[in-house]
């Protein structure tokens, strides 16, 4: 095929972006004129470390990057960027004498390499590849992005987390959500649910905690009549409600053990036996479980099954709490205040500017669950258009934490830090300023100005 041709064929009708780094300005010129004329968002950066700067700002596609750059080179910078985002696809330049660099970088997970000087068709055929690839292209989802209406967010860290759930949707994978209380599992379960081949199917949601022992079987794979006192029906339990679709296994961790083997029997042999049957009956659901505990403390405490963890987590998404993504909190207060106002007819649709910035700054311990519960309490104390910030103090019942100034949290840090070490090294100020990478004068000036004494450190544990 013809470069000419290939060309046109570029042009698309939703442009995906691109983020470009290379420390040559005139390759980065070159790269970013082209790939503009093919009809792609080019964004370009100069430096590794340039690089992770606009990734936290903007959400490109496919990241092309140099290997071998002054600081932070390809590779390095490729690690960063697969730690944060694993599905987004790295294309790296290379000269052809660090080609065994290149071949070594796909091994590691990097999408492709090209050997400069490269042909421009190749290239845009490598990007049309990895923007079919990456969930999070403009091309890929085809403007429907219905899967994830009940998801409000800005988020880099959440948009990451997206992309990862569209790529894995549309597998027949186990998957287990972690998150601490109120940050949105189920909301999250039933975005993979539809995002999946199964979203016409029922979505069936049951809290393993919230259930008593003596019940949950029963509710999970169902009873024949008289299977028990008061089972004057048969119930066909939830495996077999949701079969053909997803059954989502909240606080999957409060399971108690003896059904966690049951669990594991259904799993294994994709079929159920509802209590007081002698005939199990075949199932064809997709498990999503979740829990704001941590397993593998549970298995090393004997509380859970190792074998019943590693079939439920084939694969694991972690949702990052509110407080590390306070950018998505005004967009949910408006989204939650909006639907309240559409729902009751309050009389409050904005917030002030110190009421937001208020909300803002909280450390919301309840997550996106208490951040609705106190737009709710305001919006139904409010009689104005704007909900004041005495309102939400109230709902708060707490001083908002303030966000603390760079040279606070600098300080913060540093004090934090040093105290880790003395800790680690028992006071000895020598071994702690080599794990710093400082010289002992330095070191010392360090504990000088942060009132530190090594004494106090000389006994601990």
């Amino acid at each position: 095929m013809h470069a000419k041709k290939i060309l046109n064929h570029s042009i698309r009708k939703h442009r995906d972006r691109v983020l470009v780094v290379d420390d040559e300005p005139d390759i980065l010129r070159l790269l970013s004129l082209r790939l503009q004329s093919t009809g792609y968002d080019v964004e370009t950066a100069s430096s590794g470390n340039d690089a992770l700067a606009k990734l936290g700002v903007c959400r490109p596609q496919v990241v092309i990057t140099d290997l071998r750059m002054a600081g932070m080179d390809g590779m390095a910078l490729f690690q960063h960027i697969h730690s944060q985002d694993p599905a987004l696809p790295v294309i790296v330049l290379t000269a052809h004498g660090t080609i065994p660099d290149a071949v070594q970088a796909t091994q590691q997970g990097v999408f492709s390499y090209l050997t400069k000087p490269f042909e421009a068709a190749k290239l845009l055929a490598l990007l049309e590849r990895a923007v079919a690839l990456y969930p999070g292209s403009p091309t890929t989802l085809h403007n429907d992005d219905s899967w994830r209406s009940g998801i409000i967010s800005v988020s880099a860290s959440m948009e990451a987390l997206l992309a990862e759930v569209q790529l894995v949707a549309h597998t027949d994978a186990s998957v287990l959500i972690h998150g601490e209380s109120g940050t949105g599992k189920e909301i999250l379960a039933q975005a993979v649910h539809q995002a999946s081949a199964r979203s016409a199917a029922p979505f069936v949601a049951i809290n393993c905690a919230a259930i008593p022992e003596h019940l949950l079987e029963s509710e999970l794979f169902g009873h024949a009549k008289g299977a028990f006192t008061g089972a004057v029906t048969a119930n066909k339990g939830m495996f077999m409600s949701a079969n053909s679709g997803t059954i989502f296994l909240d606080e999957i961790g409060d399971m108690p053990l003896p059904l966690q083997a049951k669990l594991l029997r259904v799993l294994e042999d994709q079929e159920v036996r509802p209590v007081g049957s002698a005939h199990p009956i075949a199932v064809d659901v997709r498990i999503i479980s979740a829990t704001h505990r941590i397993l593998e403390q549970l298995i090393a405490e004997g509380a859970f099954r190792e074998d019943l963890y590693y079939r439920l987590n084939v694969v694991s998404f972690t949702i990052p709490p509110l407080r590390e993504r306070r950018e998505d909190i005004p967009p949910l207060a408006q989204h939650f205040l909006k639907s309240l106002c559409e729902k009751q007819g309050h009389a409050a649709n904005d917030f002030t500017p110190e009421a937001m910035e208020m909300l803002t700054v909280c450390d919301w311990p309840g997550n996106v669950r208490q951040l609705l519960n106190v737009v709710e309490q305001c919006c139904a104390l409010s009689t104005a258009p704007l909900i004041p910030a005495r309102l939400v103090v109230r709902a708060l019942r707490e001083t908002p934490t303030a966000v603390l100034s760079y040279a606070d949290a600098k300080q913060r840090f540093e004090r934090d830090y040093l105290i880790q070490l003395l800790k680690i090294t028992h006071g000895r100020v020598t071994d702690a300023a080599r794990l710093a990478v400082r010289n002992r004068t330095e070191f010392y000036r360090l504990l000088q100005r942060h009132h530190l004494s090594p004494a106090m450190f000389k006994n601990s544990d």
